[in-house]
């Protein structure tokens, strides 16, 4: 290889990789899964990378990667499958009817950490749509669409895409695509289902820092009194793989005191996960001392409550997808926080 192909070579990766968090978030949109969504893009680079010779500028770089990348996950979509929450599924459960049945990790949406979706931008409103448009109730919402549909809402409503340059990039025309994105808008205006208000500034105001302290203090001191005064009166619970799904302060705390009472004395770290304030959960671990890691949390916050608490409990593929140890010594506190 010349020395000149080298250096176009490297170029061309340089190029490819700016945009990759934007894709990224992009698939996960339109997936709904965390490693779906990095393995799309992925297969998108190598296309790019092997056909670019072929790629005659007609567009920009960036419109030529988005193309590719549709049709990369309207392949995978074709198998039908539509990620979901628990509350999507099934009824909320009753405490004392709670069982703790897993479904397969095809079956759910996916958390995803802030860093890997959202490109940095210097403009607030565009920052603000970014992060709404990866929280766990419009991505709930996304995956009832048919594919197509899913990727003209996002092109057009997240992406700010014209419409003429959503039907260039789909191969149809513009009539075609209003049309798909009024049937999507009609579809999302009927989805208010359970666990989809979650109103988090951004940047967290004052209000909301401090309820995430006092959660943070009532969750490591395991005081159902301090987490009942946290929790919103429908708040809900949910803890995928298991399709159980809880709502209400006494059926959650009750759960968190009965089946989850191994959890008491455990250590949060902060994350940034879809667009809300989150936690890795590390429960103490009887076996080497320490900490194991336990679950992902993700928060929505409305009206001076949380209303919703999630918990993503295969910690093997999450704790590693946020660059989180699968360990914590004794000494959690000194944890690098903000991971």
């Amino acid at each position: 290889m010349s020395d000149g192909t080298a250096t176009t070579t490297t170029d061309l990766d340089v190029r490819l990789e700016k945009h990759r968090v934007e894709l990224t978030g992009y698939c996960y949109r339109m997936l709904g899964s965390s490693f779906e969504a990095e393995d799309a893009v992925q297969d998108t680079m190598v296309r790019a990378w092997r056909s670019y010779e072929k790629f005659e500028g007609r567009s920009s770089l960036r419109s030529w990667l988005y193309r590719i990348a549709t049709n990369v996950c309207l392949d995978m979509l074709t198998a039908g499958n539509k990620r979901a929450r628990p509350m999507d599924l099934t009824e909320s459960t009753p405490l004392a009817q709670a069982a703790l049945s897993p479904r397969p990790d095809n079956t759910w949406l996916e958390p995803m950490p802030d860093s890997r979706v959202l490109p940095t931008t210097d403009d607030p409103a565009e920052a603000a749509v970014a992060k709404e448009s990866v929280r766990l109730a419009f991505m709930a919402a996304l995956q009832q669409l048919p594919p197509k549909q899913r990727a003209v809402l996002i092109l057009r409503e997240v992406l700010a895409w014209k419409a003429s340059e959503v039907a260039e990039l789909l191969g149809t025309t513009v009539a075609s695509v209003n049309s798909a994105l009024q049937r999507a808008r009609a579809t999302l205006a009927e989805q208010q289902q359970p666990g989809s208000g979650a109103d988090a500034s951004d940047p967290l105001d004052d209000e909301q820092q401090k309820l995430l302290e006092r959660y943070v203090a009532a969750f490591e001191g395991y005081d159902m009194t301090a987490l009942t005064a946290l929790l919103h009166e429908d708040a809900i619970m949910t803890m995928p793989p298991f399709d159980l799904w809880l709502t209400g302060v006494k059926d959650i705390t009750g759960f968190m005191t009965t089946l989850g009472a191994p959890c008491a004395g455990s250590h949060l770290v902060p994350v940034q996960v879809n667009g809300l304030p989150g936690f890795a959960q590390y429960k103490p671990d009887p076996e080497k001392g320490g900490f194991t890691p336990w679950a992902v949390q993700v928060l929505e916050i409305s009206d001076g409550r949380i209303t919703g608490f999630h918990c993503f409990l295969d910690t093997q593929r999450w704790f590693p997808l946020f660059g989180l140890p699968l360990h914590l010594e004794a000494e959690a506190d000194q944890v690098e926080e903000g991971v």
